[in-house]
């Protein structure tokens, strides 16, 4: 099992106890009626954004795909408003909240770019290339870094070409 996956059982109890809390708190302060009415509403706009965001999700990857274009900021995109759109719908207040933010544009650019580097990091390159076009490279002006000398290249086969795969350490 993977190192972070033991630690979800112990997030989904302290969520819980979350959400009840902040119910109490809310039902003390405005009133029970006033709090059961907030997390039936926000379930109900997370129910109608649901299918909204799903449908926006999957017309932005056709879109992308029959352009001949990379469906990667399309689907990341789509995952993160399904994302808001499900917590929304999850019953609760503080799950409500965190699903409204995510569909506030600049939190979801903030969140779609989370999503992007998690994905770059967890594929290879070639996958990532495939799904988000060609990644971009930061270059740093100011003093050179004295690099150190190439090796001479090793002639194999008379100066041939030969086929091969480049396969990146760590993944098999």
């Amino acid at each position: 099992m993977r190192r972070g996956l033991r630690f979800v059982p112990l997030a989904l109890l302290l969520a819980v106890v979350l959400e009840l809390a902040v119910f109490v708190g809310v039902g003390r302060a405005l009133g029970f009626g006033v709090a059961v009415l907030l997390v039936f509403a926000a379930s109900l706009l997370g129910l109608v954004l649901l299918r909204r965001e799903g449908m926006r999700a999957w017309r932005g990857f056709r879109a992308a795909a029959a352009a001949g274009q990379p469906p990667g900021g399309q689907v990341t995109d789509g995952l993160v408003g399904l994302a808001g759109a499900l917590l929304l719908a999850v019953p609760g207040l503080v799950s409500g909240v965190v699903g409204l933010l995510l569909l506030v544009p600049p939190v979801r650019r903030l969140a779609r770019a989370g999503v992007r580097r998690g994905t770059e990091r967890r594929v290879s390159s070639m996958v990532a290339g495939d799904l988000f076009g060609p990644r971009t490279v930061r270059v740093r002006q100011g003093a050179p870094q004295p690099s150190p000398q190439p090796e001479q290249p090793v002639v194999v086969d008379g100066g041939r070409a030969i086929e091969g795969e480049i396969v990146e350490p760590g993944r098999h």
